[in-house]
C-alpha cells in the first residue's frame, strides 16, 4: 500500500498505471463469471441453480460491505485532514435520485422477505438471505456515496482502486440479475398476449421458475409476486445509478484537481414555466396511454391493435415535439460564440459516453422494426406506425445527445463587470435618484441610493465623493447631463444583454421540456409497455427466439437511456 507524499510525477505513474489496469482486469472477470452464472441459470444449465447464483451475489455484496466500513472507518480517523474533492462528481440531484430508488429498493427488499416466508418450505435459504444481504448492501453503499462521492483518493491507492471497481462490477451484476428475472416475466406475459394477436404458429412454452409447492397466504403470495415486477424497474436504475458513481469515483483515485471555485447551480423553477406546463402534459397523457395499453394489449385482437396504434400515435406526436425542441436549441447555440470547457473531467465524459452507448440499444431495435416493415409480406394497419415512430426515435436521439452533450460541455457564461457597477445617478434639488430600476432587466432589480457617498464605474470613469453644495450646483448638473448622455451610446449593449437573457430562457424551457419528456418515455419500457415484443411483425421476419433475444439485449439500454438523459438534462437547466 502507498501513501502518496511527494513523489516524482514519472516514477510514481507507472505503479499506478498497472494499478489501474490489474483492477480493471480483475472487475471485468468478476463480471464474466457473474454474467456467465447468471446465462446458466436462465437456460436451466445441468447443475446450476438459482441457489448457485445468489450465493455467489451474496458472496460479492459481503466483500463490498467490508471495504466500504474499512474506507469508512479510516475516513474517520483523518477527518481532520484536509482531502481533494471532484466538485463535478456527486451532484446532490443525483444523489437525491439514487436514495429515491434505494428506498423503493429497500420496499422491493421487504417483498422478498415476505415472499420467501410464504414459500419457506420449497425455496432455498439463499433466497431468504439475499434480499437481507441486499438491503443491508443498499443502505450502506447509499451512506457511502452520499459522504464520498465526491473523494478523490490520494492513499492506499492500489487497495483502494480494487476495492472500488469490486464496488462497480458488483452493482452492474445485480443489475443483470435485476434486468434477466424481470424479462423473464415480461417474456411469458409476451408469449400469451402473442395467441391474442393471431401469431398462433409461434411456439408458446412459458419459462417458469415458480416454486414447486403451494403458498401458505394466497392472498398475500399474489400481492408479493406481482409487487416485486413493479418494482424492479427502480431497482434496475438504482444499481446503474450506483455503478456509475462508483466508476466516477475509481477514475478519480490518484488524480490531480486542479482548486478553483465551482459556480452552484441550484435548479430554480422561475422562468421554466412554458417547459414545465407542456412536459407535464407530455407526462400525464403517457400515464395515462400505459395505462390504457396494459389493460387493453391481451384482451383481444380488436383491443390489441387499438392499444399499439393508440401507443405509435402517442409516442410519433412526443417524439416530434422532443425533435423540434432539440433542433431549436441546437440552432440558438450556433448563433452564440461561446467557448467550449475541454479540461479533463471523468464525470462529464462518463455522462457523453453512456449517452451515446446506450442510445445504440433503441437504435438496434428501431433498426430492427424497419427491416421488419420494409422486408414483410404482410402489414397489418398497426403495424405502419411503427415506420415513422422507429424513424423518430433514431432522429431524436441523435438530436439530443448532441444538445446535451455540447450543453455540458459550454463553459459557462460569467457576469459582466460592467453590469455589476454600473450605476446611473441623477441629481435634481439636492436629492440623489438611481435611474437602476428602470434597467431591472440589467441589474436584477437591485437600486443603489446613497446621499453622500456614491461610486460609479462608467466607460473606465471614477466618479467619487459628490459635494453638494449650492455653490456649485450648476457644475453639477452639467455633469449629470454629460452622463444621461454618455449612457445612451451603451443601449445597444443592453439591448445584446436583454437578447442573451431570452436565449437561456429559451434554452431553459427547452430543457425542462425535455427532462420530464425523458421521465415520460422510461416509464412505457420499465412498467411493461413495450410494442418491441406486442406488435408479432419482427418475429415473423427474425424468428421468434433471434428477435426476443435482441430486444432483451437492448431493452435494458434503451430504458436506462432515458433515465440518464433525464439526470443530463436536469444539469443542463441548472448550467443554463
Amino acid at each position: 500500500m502507498e501513501q502518496t507524499t511527494g513523489c516524482p510525477a514519472v516514477g510514481s505513474s507507472y505503479p499506478q498505471k498497472n494499478a489501474e489496469i490489474l483492477s480493471s482486469q480483475y472487475g471485468i472477470n468478476l463480471f464474466l463469471a457473474g454474467l456467465l452464472l447468471t446465462f446458466a441459470w436462465a437456460v436451466h444449465a445441468v447443475g446450476i441453480s438459482k441457489s448457485h447464483l445468489l450465493s455467489y451475489l451474496i458472496t460479492l455484496m459481503l466483500i463490498q460491505l467490508l471495504w466500504m466500513l474499512w474506507y469508512l472507518c479510516r475516513s474517520c480517523t483523518q477527518r481532520r485532514l484536509i482531502q481533494d474533492k471532484d466538485t463535478h462528481a456527486g451532484a446532490r440531484w443525483l444523489k437525491c435520485g439514487i436514495t429515491l430508488f434505494a428506498v423503493i429498493t429497500l420496499i422491493l427488499d421487504s417483498f422478498k422477505i415476505g415472499y420467501y416466508i410464504d414459500f419457506l418450505n420449497c425455496l432455498s435459504p439463499t433466497e431468504g438471505i439475499f434480499p437481507v444481504t441486499h438491503a443491508v448492501h443498499t443502505i450502506l453503499q447509499v451512506y457511502f456515496l452520499w459522504c464520498h462521492a465526491k473523494d478523490v483518493i490520494q492513499s492506499f491507492k492500489t487497495l483502494e482502486r480494487f476495492g472500488v471497481i469490486h464496488s462497480v462490477f458488483t452493482n452492474l451484476l445485480l443489475w443483470t440479475n435485476g434486468v434477466l428475472t424481470e424479462s423473464k416475466h415480461q417474456l411469458n406475459e409476451h408469449k400469451e398476449r402473442l395467441i391474442t394477436l393471431g401469431f398462433g404458429n409461434i411456439s408458446i412454452v412459458l419459462d417458469d421458475h415458480a416454486p414447486q409447492c403451494n403458498c401458505t397466504t394466497t392472498t398475500l403470495c399474489s400481492i408479493f409476486s406481482q409487487g416485486i415486477y413493479y418494482l424492479y424497474p427502480f431497482n434496475i436504475e438504482y444499481h446503474i445509478l450506483a455503478s456509475t458513481m462508483l466508476y466516477v469515483l475509481w477514475k478519480n483515485i490518484g488524480r490531480k484537481v486542479e482548486h478553483h471555485q465551482q459556480n452552484k447551480t441550484p435548479f430554480k423553477f422561475h422562468g421554466i414555466t412554458v417547459g414545465m406546463i407542456f412536459g407535464l402534459i407530455v407526462l400525464t397523457s403517457t400515464i395515462a396511454i400505459v395505462v390504457v395499453y396494459l389493460i387493453q394489449i391481451g384482451g383481444s385482437k380488436i383491443k390489441s391493435e387499438l392499444a399499439l396504434t393508440m401507443f405509435y400515435l402517442h409516442a410519433i406526436f412526443v417524439l416530434a415535439l422532443m425533435c423540434t425542441a432539440g433542433i431549436v436549441a441546437l440552432l440558438i447555440y450556433r448563433l452564440e460564440d461561446r467557448l467550449l470547457d475541454n479540461s479533463k473531467n471523468p464525470a462529464r465524459k462518463l455522462d457523453a459516453e453512456l449517452l451515446v452507448g446506450t442510445a445504440a440499444g433503441s437504435w438496434l431495435l428501431s433498426w430492427g422494426s424497419i427491416l421488419a416493415i420494409i422486408c414483410a409480406q404482410g402489414h397489418p394497419k398497426y403495424t405502419w406506425y411503427n415506420l415513422p415512430y422507429s424513424i423518430l426515435v433514431i432522429i431524436e436521439k441523435y438530436i439530443q445527445n448532441l444538445f446535451i452533450i455540447e450543453s455540458i460541455h459550454r463553459e459557462q457564461e460569467k457576469a459582466n463587470d460592467d453590469i455589476k457597477t454600473l450605476r446611473i445617478v441623477t441629481i435634481s434639488r439636492g436629492n440623489t435618484l438611481s435611474l437602476t430600476p428602470l434597467y431591472k432587466e440589467i441589474y436584477n432589480g437591485r437600486a443603489t441610493h446613497d446621499s453622500s457617498d456614491v461610486h460609479c464605474l462608467f466607460k473606465g470613469s471614477i466618479c467619487g465623493r459628490e459635494n453638494y453644495g449650492a455653490g456649485v450646483a450648476k457644475e453639477e448638473m452639467s455633469q449629470d447631463n454629460s452622463l444621461v448622455m454618455n449612457s445612451a451610446s451603451d443601449f445597444p449593449f443592453y439591448s445584446r444583454n436583454s437578447v442573451t437573457n431570452n436565449k437561456r430562457r429559451i434554452l431553459k424551457n427547452i430543457a425542462a421540456f425535455l427532462f420530464l419528456c425523458n421521465l415520460s418515455l422510461w416509464i412505457p419500457p420499465a412498467f411493461g409497455c413495450r410494442p418491441e415484443y406486442d406488435n408479432g411483425l419482427e418475429e415473423i421476419v427474425f424468428g421468434f427466439e433471434p428477435w426476443i433475444i435482441v430486444v432483451n439485449l437492448a431493452m435494458p439500454f434503451s430504458i436506462f437511456y432515458r433515465m440518464h438523459s433525464a439526470a443530463s438534462l436536469f444539469e443542463v437547466n441548472c448550467k443554463t
